[in-house]
């Protein structure tokens, strides 16, 4: 949210939250640098709970029970609700008046819902909507509004007797953002679309294969005037189709490598990516273990905020255009496509029954990332046919280098639990012009969890 404390997620209802920094597996398409993967857990089968909390920044009411008791072999289903919004916009004039009135202009609101359907075979069926809204109201300056809702179900299918799982997942969102300042030139921003998904898992002794297809649809409205009062906007319906396979095998119990492949098309841009990916761990010893991941990746979809930017609460996205440049200074441009190219390799260390440690270094290249065009002062008209390209052109086409390494120890005991990570990192871009660095460029970094 802008308050930049607090996610649209609701913490107590995540299950797990697996971030991919680099090396995803062929499940993953249409990103070129990480993934985020939310799974929000089912609501309680066994009795009614609840949870009722507030601070000086908002509230949150929660509430979860059965639809149908869970009881041994038999089905079961249930619920989740939950609730949170911010009123500091409010509150600040009471408990942080020291900051300056009118100084803390934020407010939100989330709403979440689930209902999941389980069969005593462990099939099962999951539905869910939710709604996301979020305000900044600058007086006299600027302000914000944007707000996200969507809904969608997955299901898993367990058939008695099969060695095969089939899984799938079916969900529509809708987004939206306006900023408004006192030029009045409007500044908008628009995403909408549907994914449809169906997997299938055989389990061929201690080995796994698991293939899918998948479909994605969605529509990008854009309009915004850069620090050069130039207009930029786009309207674009976009559909993507992939298909992957990636097969686990596990090898004397000490190696197990996981080779995959993934093939995507971007039906609006007319481009196919071809993308080989490779996951492995080795086990040294019983303390120590090898693993690394490689892989080659795509994406489609462009955010409309610049990495030059510390700040920017306008976030919006496009859809990959293709009226780029024809080359990246003397990099000629032969697709539309964003590309990237990832390999990880790292190390995992039992120090004792109670502490571990993990290091682990990765380089991702990025051969081609489409960027909105920030030096762009004329239009692009026949009245300025003589202007250079780059000061015309709406995008722009970039390289870039991401590249560093982690270390992270564990300790977790009876009472006490430490979490201690370094890293350091360093990314560089290029625009056929000048070489920058993002503000995610960062040397050392350093979080402490006890």
């Amino acid at each position: 949210h802008s308050i930049g404390l607090f996610s649209v997620f609701d913490a107590d209802i995540i299950k797990t939250a697996d971030v991919y920094s680099a090396g995803f597996g062929a499940e993953y398409g249409g990103r070129i640098s990480a993934i985020v993967d939310v799974k929000t857990r089912d609501g309680n089968r066994k009795e009614l709970r609840g949870k009722v909390a507030a601070n000086t920044f908002g509230s949150k009411v929660m509430i979860e029970g059965p639809l149908k008791k869970y009881k041994p072999g038999k089905g079961s289903s249930s619920y989740v609700l939950s609730y949170k919004n911010s009123f500091l916009d409010k509150s600040s004039t009471l408990f942080y008046n020291h900051v300056g009135e009118g100084q803390l202009p934020y407010s939100f609101s989330d709403f979440y819902s689930k209902v999941s359907f389980n069969s005593h075979s462990g099939s099962h069926l999951k539905l869910f909507y939710f709604n996301f809204n979020d305000k900044v109201d600058f007086e006299h300056t600027t302000s914000y509004d944007w707000s996200t809702f969507g809904f969608g179900s997955k299901f898993l299918l367990v058939p008695q007797g099969s060695k095969v799982l089939i899984d799938g997942a079916f969900s529509y969102s809708d987004y939206l953002i306006a900023q408004k300042e006192l030029d009045n030139r409007p500044r908008e921003s628009g995403i909408n679309g549907f994914n449809l998904g169906l997997n299938f898992t055989y389990f061929i002794t201690n080995d796994e294969l698991k293939y899918g297809i998948m479909i994605n649809g969605f529509k990008t409205e854009f309009l915004i005037f850069n620090s050069n009062n130039r207009k930029i906007d786009q309207f674009e319906n976009t559909t993507e189709i992939a298909g992957f396979v990636k097969y686990k095998r596990i090898q004397s119990k000490k190696f197990i490598i996981e080779p995959g492949f993934r093939i995507q098309y971007y039906a609006s841009l007319g481009n196919t990516s071809l993308e080989p990916r490779l996951n492995f761990k080795y086990l040294i010893n019983n303390r120590l273990r090898l693993k690394g991941a490689a892989g080659m990746y795509s994406q489609n979809l462009i955010s409309a905020v610049s990495d030059r930017d510390v700040v920017n609460l306008f976030y919006g996205f496009l859809s990959g255009p293709d009226d780029l440049p024809e080359s990246v200074g003397d990099q000629p441009v032969t697709h539309r496509l964003q590309k990237a190219q990832h390999a990880v390799l790292g190390m995992e260390i039992d120090l004792n029954s109670k502490s571990e440690m993990n290091v682990e270094g990765y380089v991702k290249d990025f051969t081609q990332i489409s960027n909105i065009n920030r030096d762009k002062i004329f239009d692009d008209n026949t009245e300025n046919a003589d202007k250079p390209e780059f000061l015309k052109s709406d995008f722009i086409v970039e390289t870039g280098l991401a590249y560093g390494f982690d270390i992270t120890y564990k300790y977790q005991a009876r009472d006490l639990y430490l979490w201690l990570v370094y890293s350091n990192n360093r990314v560089t871009r290029y625009d056929g012009i000048r070489e920058y660095m993002p503000h995610f460029d960062r040397r050392h970094n350093v979080n402490v969890v006890s």
